[in-house]
């Protein structure tokens, strides 16, 4: 199995992300694994702290001349803002936040609970998830994420814009401010964040991830804890404040009638010999996921982020010493951090897709896993053409 966990503070000493069961023959791109990082301390409506922090990974373990070993990695990822033994104990928790439950959980106070949850913890996420990107690369397998609504203000993309490759993709959200696939239409989305920055107030959104050339067959109907729309529901959901996940259409399928809900199925001949084994479809409404697993489509991923609770101008909380009103707490903090937020979702989303490659092909080494994708997709041609 391929998993990772992450450890570390947000003004400890770092960020370290634990990755058990990646595959031997990967070539480690450092420089890709920091860009990503990059990408997530950017974004128009981030904070100070991002002026701070200048995040690259250091592989630590698993790697070597360049390329995986096959054994663990460890992914480090330092802070320079290490004060967290100086930091005061706080007594005012914030709306929204894990302030008052983790303290009530664990007995520890506020300090070590906005530590850990803070979002910073998702520069080791990104960093895995990287990592994964590297090994999908590698079987012809790209994760395109991006920002699709900041607030009320849709910057859904153009059908057009979807129909390109996943590197004109990337072309396309580089130039935007907000990491969309509509640089040129953000100008409501930026007064918004700029109008909430005034009044001390703070902005959500909605973030898309798209998976393209995953193979047939990655998840299992067979059990419900396998279901791989199950496994990247609960990889965004356990984002920090994303309160929900649609596969597809998601949401939208429960209005509409079954005769325009599903995606109907197509032949092509002359495409055979592709990752579809031939199969199209006019419409991707299932979101590239039918009975927990890949049908061939893409994967489309959608995620819901709301506000960020840390507010300049705070809510009403209790303080947890005198039991009197008063307002919350104030951490440095981001007006909206949705742009941010698409990069962690794009790397949480490509690991799901890494650790459903190795669960279905096996394999201790990038060529080994190359060599099953081949013959499980020769197994089903030979099955479509009446040859067993």
């Amino acid at each position: 199995m391929l998993t990772y966990k992450t450890a570390g503070e947000s003004h400890g000493k770092g960020i370290a992300a634990f990755v058990d069961g990646f595959p031997a023959g990967v070539a480690i791109d450092e420089a890709f694994i920091a860009s990503e990082l990059r990408r997530r301390q950017g974004g128009y409506g981030r904070g100070g702290r991002q002026t701070i922090e200048t995040d690259a990974a250091e592989v630590m373990t698993g790697v070597l001349a360049g390329k995986s070993t096959g054994a663990p990695i460890l992914l480090w990822v330092k802070n320079r803002d290490y004060k967290i033994e100086s930091m005061p104990q706080l007594t005012r928790p914030r709306p929204g936040h894990g302030d008052l439950t983790g303290s009530i959980k664990y007995g520890v106070g506020i300090r070590p609970i906005l530590e850990r949850a803070s979002a910073r913890e998702t520069a080791g996420r990104v960093a895995a998830g990287a990592l994964a990107q590297l090994f999908l690369k590698e079987l012809g397998i790209e994760v395109v994420g991006y920002v699709e609504a900041v607030g009320g203000v849709d910057l859904t993309p153009d059908e057009s814009v979807l129909t390109l490759s996943p590197e004109e993709q990337r072309k396309a959200r580089a130039g935007s401010a907000l990491y969309s696939l509509r640089p040129g239409a953000e100008k409501d989305a930026t007064a918004l964040v700029d109008e909430m920055k005034t009044r001390g107030d703070t902005l959500g959104g909605v973030t898309t991830v798209r998976v393209y050339g995953a193979p047939f067959g990655l998840g299992t109907h067979a059990q419900w804890s396998t279901k791989l729309d199950g496994a990247l529901a609960k990889a965004v959901m356990a984002i920090q404040a994303y309160k929900g996940v649609e596969i597809g259409d998601g949401f939208k399928l429960a209005a509409t009638p079954g005769s325009q809900a599903h995606d109907e199925i197509l032949w092509d001949d002359s495409e055979r010999a592709e990752r579809t084994l031939g199969f199209k479809r006019p419409t991707n409404r299932a979101g590239g996921l039918e009975a927990g697993m890949t049908n061939g489509q893409p994967i489309v991923v959608r995620g819901a982020m709301k506000p960020i609770p840390t507010l300049r101008r705070p809510l009403r909380s209790i303080d947890l010493t005198s039991k009197e009103q008063v307002e919350a707490s104030f951490e440095r903090s981001d007006v909206c951090a949705i742009s941010a937020a698409s990069v962690v979702m794009e790397n949480v989303v490509a690991f799901e897709i890494a650790a459903a490659i190795v669960e279905k092909f096996g394999g201790d080494s990038l060529q080994e896993i190359k060599d099953r994708i081949e013959l499980f997709e020769a197994s089903a041609r030979k099955r479509l053409e009446g040859e067993y």
